[in-house]
């Protein structure tokens, strides 16, 4: 065979790549993204948030990457998630032989290393690799020191230390090293980065096979506690998999994803940070953790969520660093072009200063959830909802930027009111259900007249429709919480009105976008595609309504655009046919957890899992016994021929 050159194998890194097209791999402290053609082009160490040492994700390859692939270009590439993992298997199969390539990161040592391993493995024949590491610290503006001793290559910037530990020899050039090699039938070849600070001694070597057993034991163990037995269980565990690599294990927070500035709409400026804990998630992920049987993480994310407010209750922020940062300022790296030349690159999320009112409504009804559910020691908790409570007696009534964190003028938006709502009456039930003292009767006024409010300034007799803000003429898919949280009964006509107005205009090729951009509320230019968390919000007010076949129909169109790994991103574009946004989204397979469970209990919603006080209604046996009798049959995929909706 020829000999590739190097200039030739990388070269492919100049072009982005379709989202969907990469894989998670994660420590529980960390994440890399994995491109089905072998190559890591993102990766961040020690912590989620750290910077990049591959950013090729975002640039080309002299931002950084690890190449893992055949030398033959046309090589046949399959993959797949070990069972009960986030361990990654690509199978590469050519003319001479097949061999598989395992890529995994273990949980750190305990000494504080974090290790990226790849191990190649011949199943048939021959099959020639090459691999390729090209280390650039800072998120690929810094071009490490690289040197060889004791048997294995050293990259240091900074701060940060990379060993590279190869079972065949590196060529060092160029700033990178790399190797060619034949890997045959039987034979396992290892491949690991350790990261370590470049101030200490490197760390003592960890044998790659050993570490492979053990992570797989461990992830299959934490499979195993899975309380989910309905008949989506391969998209729902897939789903508690990718949250659980999501997670910070030394806090218990749970990051929104492990991407930065993967584009709404590609060439767009709609580019966010991450990496970071947002509070909004809180009761979402604490209903899809509790109902799936892992109380123990509900009760970690729990506490962070705790640490991180305490001391602020008056004035929530949005979201909070691993630890409970404060402080997220945000930055736009000008050296890197985008991914598909969307610019700016931002690190840090300056939404953090912004107000957000329905934080509030999220953070009470996790906590009031943690109640119902038995987690201990909530009446800790007490003190800190009071004083969210009291603050939020004046805070209501303010304008705010919305769950969608629009960059344009504060409005009294009216989601935002209805989690004000949500607070008051989730802290109402904490108080008179547990004995909890309090001064309940000044929080029930605050919330009837959020209520009355609400349905005298958030409605619009003319469309017998709920709008997005006060005064306004367009809806916003987050009314659709409206039914799920009890603010009103399901089949109350102004609720009819407004689903069917967000059916009308905010549906498109079946999926629901979150408002119009285009009338400029949030401050940004240009589009975007469709959010999938408002898909599966959908879907479950269907549920609600005891509309379950169309319910089901639409989940299921949902399942068949995550891409072949089961992975979804923040949005999608139905007419492109391709996952858009920061990737693996967090929001998008809690959303898909819920509506599975809503689904299988037919129960209504999400919230219905908290049990709800019995505010919203219980669907008839009969529904419950058609969700069973449906078939039980793998999501179809299929092109979508209806045009892009105008922005």
């Amino acid at each position: 065979m020829p000999k590739t050159s190097n200039k030739q194998l990388s070269s492919r890194l100049q072009a982005s790549r379709p989202i969907g097209e990469y894989a998670l791999i994660g420590s529980t402290h960390s994440a890399a993204l994995v491109h089905l053609g072998g190559d890591i082009e993102w990766l961040c160490l020690p912590r989620f948030d750290s910077a990049a040492m591959f950013a090729s994700l975002l640039g080309d390859e002299r931002n950084g990457h690890w190449t893992m692939c055949a030398r033959d270009r046309k090589a046949r590439v399959s993959r797949r998630y070990l069972p009960g993992t986030v361990v990654l298997e690509t199978t590469i199969r050519i003319g001479t032989g097949v061999a598989v390539v395992t890529d995994f990161m273990p949980r750190p040592a305990l000494d504080g290393t974090h290790e990226v391993v790849r191990i190649v493995r011949g199943v048939r024949g021959t099959v020639s690799m090459h691999t390729e590491f090209r280390i650039r610290f800072n998120y690929g503006e810094w071009c490490p020191w690289m040197e060889r001793r004791d048997g294995a290559v050293f990259a240091t910037a900074g701060p940060d230390s990379v060993r590279i530990s190869s079972g065949v020899p590196l060529v060092n050039e160029n700033f990178a090293s790399f190797a060619d090699f034949t890997v045959s039938a039987g034979q396992s070849i290892a491949f690991s980065l350790d990261w370590f600070p470049s101030h200490l001694k490197p760390p003592v070597t960890r044998d790659a096979n050993a570490l492979l057993a053990r992570t797989v034991a461990e992830w299959s163990a934490w499979t195993d506690r899975c309380g989910y037995h309905g008949e989506f269980r391969e998209p729902v565990m897939r789903s508690l998999l990718t949250l659980k690599a999501l997670t910070y294990e030394p806090t218990g927070g749970i990051v929104a994803a492990p991407s930065t500035s993967l584009p709404e709409l590609p060439g767009g400026e709609r580019n966010w940070d991450y990496r970071f804990c947002w509070l909004r998630d809180a009761a979402l992920t604490l209903y899809a953790l509790i109902g799936s049987g892992y109380v123990e993480e509900a009760s970690a994310w729990r506490w962070w969520l705790m640490r991180a407010v305490g001391g602020s209750p008056e004035e929530l922020q949005v979201m909070y660093g691993l630890h409970g940062e404060r402080s997220l300022t945000e930055l736009e790296l000008g050296w890197l072009r985008g991914y598909e030349d969307s610019r700016p690159v931002r690190i840090g999320n300056g939404a953090h200063g912004q107000r957000q009112l329905d934080v509030y409504g999220s953070v009470i009804a996790a906590f009031h959830a943690a109640r119902k559910a038995g987690l201990s020691d909530m009446d800790k908790l007490w003190p800190l909802e009071r004083a969210i409570a009291k603050q939020l007696m004046e805070l209501w009534r303010e304008p705010d930027c919305s769950l969608w964190e629009v960059r344009g003028e504060p409005r009294h938006f009216v989601h935002s009111k209805i989690m004000c709502w949500l607070a008051f009456d989730r802290v109402i039930a904490s108080a008179t259900e547990y004995g909890l003292e309090g001064p309940i009767e000044r929080w029930r006024e605050a919330r009837d007249q959020i209520h009355a409010e609400v349905c005298a300034r958030g409605y619009d007799a003319s469309s017998n429709s709920f709008v997005q803000y006060y005064g306004a003429d367009t809806v916003d898919a987050a009314l659709l919480w409206m039914p799920l949280i009890g603010f009103l009964p399901i089949h109350d006509e102004r609720v009819q009105g407004t689903v069917a107005r967000i059916e009308k205009e905010l549906v498109f090729n079946g999926l629901v976008y979150r408002y119009r951009t285009e009338k400029g509320v949030d401050g940004l230019g240009g589009g975007e595609g469709a959010f999938m968390a408002c898909s599966f919000w959908l879907a479950n007010v269907y549920v609600a309504m005891g509309k379950v076949r169309k319910a089901r129909a639409l989940f299921r169109r949902l399942l068949a655009l995550g891409n072949d790994l089961g992975l979804f991103a923040e949005e999608y574009d139905p007419v492109a046919q391709r996952q858009l946004g920061n990737f693996p989204q967090a929001f998008s397979h809690i959303g898909l957890i819920n509506s599975a469970h809503a689904l299988v209990s037919a129960a209504g919603g999400v919230w219905e899992l908290a049990d709800l006080d019995g505010k919203a209604p219980q669907k008839k046996k009969e529904e419950g016994k058609e969700a069973k009798k449906e078939a039980k049959k793998p999501p179809v995929r299929k092109r979508s021929r209806a045009r892009t909706p105008r922005r």
